[in-house]
């Protein structure tokens, strides 16, 4: 990934109605979302959420596919995870165990729960 690629991927984010989809999408992942019950969940019309996916999806950070009359939205985990290594690639100048913290909040919340006695 290079600097255009994580900064049209930011600006894609900087945006509440857009984050907010990404994120619901991260949670009903891996069956996605029907567009218009993605709408009904954001309270937002259906024409301005296209705008929204729209830009999303540029950004490579939603993917959508027909399912009979629906379209169906998924969040792209691998660009959120190309682009979270990007970010900590040369995590603490080569001081590793400074982004342990880092890495641990990273983990799946099931992974986090495992480990609460």
């Amino acid at each position: 990934m290079d600097n255009t690629t994580a900064i049209d991927i930011f600006s894609a984010l900087a945006q509440s109605t857009r984050l907010d989809a990404f994120r619901l999408l991260v949670q009903h992942e891996p069956e996605g979302l029907a567009a218009g019950e993605l709408a009904r969940h954001l309270d937002v019309p259906h024409n301005t959420l296209s705008a929204h996916l729209s830009v999303l999806s540029r950004a490579g950070l939603v993917v959508s596919q027909r399912q009979s009359r629906s379209i169906i939205y998924r969040a792209s985990l691998e660009q959120m995870q190309d682009t979270l290594a990007f970010l900590v690639r040369d995590c603490c100048a080569g001081h590793p165990e400074l982004c342990a913290p880092l890495l641990e909040a990273l983990q799946p919340c099931c992974l986090n729960e495992e480990k609460t006695p």
